[in-house]
């Protein structure tokens, strides 16, 4: 079984809980995040976020490892519920690292510093 296996059932899940779909806020907690909107599920990334940082700095001064890969599935997982929202999936996620694949980190992000500046540029002439 696959990464990307586990990764497209837990999005079908979720999918399965907008409320479009019927998820029920009374008796799930991604219909819950999904029926309060944006503001809900982006807090949560915002403290799990948080929460791995923790982890790891925990783990740098001899802390549970192993915690950090708890938050990161809970990044991950809130994660994917504001990719559903935003009507994208992992899968889109894994193309896009396979499109960096190969591609320096440093040339990555140089090349969309010119395009944001190119961009600003074009914008002020307007």
């Amino acid at each position: 079984m696959s990464s990307e296996d586990t990764l497209a059932r837990l999005a079908a899940v979720i999918e399965s809980r907008k409320p479009l779909a019927g998820g029920d806020a009374s008796s799930s907690y991604v219909a819950r995040l999904l029926a309060k909107g944006p503001d809900a599920f982006l807090k949560k990334i915002g403290e799990e976020a948080t929460e791995v940082v923790m982890a790891a700095k925990d783990a740098d001064h001899g802390g549970d490892s192993s915690k950090i890969v708890y938050e990161v599935a809970d990044l991950w997982f809130h994660s994917m519920i504001a990719l559903a929202h935003y009507g994208f999936s992992p899968a889109d996620v894994v193309n896009e690292l396979a499109r960096r694949e190969g591609v320096s980190g440093i040339e990555e992000k140089a090349l969309r510093k010119a395009v944001a500046r190119d961009a600003d540029e074009e914008g002020s002439k307007s």
